[in-house]
């Protein structure tokens, strides 16, 4: 499986006041092995970074031309290749400080895509939940019939980390072919997201439902050390993933994982959740709504090229 996070191409932008050749922007390209999207060639721009709107107008005109010229009819941005990587900008910033795992851009770059006749692909939201002693009384229900159909929910086994990400890889791959702009990824990949995260984990935060002793539900959660180096007490997790295979006997399991999840979280002494980075479109957003007020939004932009 090609590893479509390398870019087909990366451009720099040298200041011409700069005797020392200084960088002051720069992008990847992608335009081999697209997802598909309507009835457009996709390419995307990543990995983006400049020194001010000037910049910007220089390095997006470039990047368009060039997928153009390449054959694609329609350019997203920011996204570094796929979405297993960092994509969205953040285009609402709202009060709350950034939080461990949040990709955060200065507040002008929204300006920038929009100035180049990009427009809304598509938006995503975080949500705080600051009452983690609340369980929707539906979930009674739920819990008992997935309880008499054999699922079961444990926290993450730390002491044997690669079967445990063998088992959520392949439950990953199917719960999200269905995504917007899905791109499959080798299970080596998959797994490296995971291992620098590894001294930050608190397996009771991070929970498998298993049918049968298979993955069917994963959720991933892991505390806001952004909070430590504040020199704040970490009383908040974030709510990085949640992901069922899309059977109808797992209905509900997804909302069930959240509130597992912070049930356990209060019980150790947190008092806040995140829910991180939902697509404002996706089922994890409704089941936001019923716990979180939104605290931050993103974006992905497009343009035709």
């Amino acid at each position: 499986m090609q590893e479509i996070e390398i870019p087909d191409a990366h451009w720099v932008l040298i200041g011409d006041d700069s005797a020392e050749g200084k960088i002051i922007g720069r992008c990847s390209l992608w335009w081999q092995n697209m997802p598909p999207y309507l009835n457009h060639r996709v390419g995307f721009i990543g990995h983006y970074a400049v020194k001010d709107a000037a910049t910007a107008t220089q390095l997006l005109q470039q990047a368009c031309e060039q997928l153009a010229a390449f054959g694609c009819t329609l350019a997203i941005a920011p996204i570094d290749g796929n979405t297993w990587q960092r994509y969205r900008l953040l285009t609402e910033r709202g009060t709350h400080p950034v939080f461990f795992l949040e990709p955060d851009n200065p507040d002008d770059w929204h300006s920038h895509f929009l100035d180049q006749g990009f427009t809304t692909l598509a938006q995503y939201s975080s949500a705080l939940n600051t009452n983690l002693s609340y369980v929707d009384p539906r979930l009674e229900r739920v819990e008992s019939r997935l309880h008499k159909a054999g699922v079961e929910i444990r926290p993450i086994n730390l002491q044997r980390i690669e079967a445990e990400l063998h088992g959520i890889y392949h439950l990953a791959i199917a719960s999200f072919r269905g995504n917007f702009l899905y791109t499959p990824i080798a299970e080596a990949a998959f797994i490296a997201q995971y291992r620098p995260l590894l001294p930050y984990l608190n397996r009771e935060l991070i929970l498998i439902a298993e049918d049968d002793g298979k993955p069917v539900g994963f959720l991933f959660a892991i505390p806001d050390w952004l909070q430590a180096q504040r020199g704040e007490v970490v009383n908040t997790i974030i709510i990085k993933t949640v992901a069922v295979l899309p059977k109808r006997i797992y209905a509900g399991l997804g909302n069930l994982l959240v509130a597992k999840c912070q049930t356990r979280a209060y019980e150790k002494g947190f008092t806040r959740a995140i829910h991180a980075l939902m697509h404002d479109a996706n089922p994890s957003r409704n089941l936001s709504r019923r716990y979180a007020q939104t605290i931050r939004r993103y974006t992905l932009f497009a343009k035709n090229i």
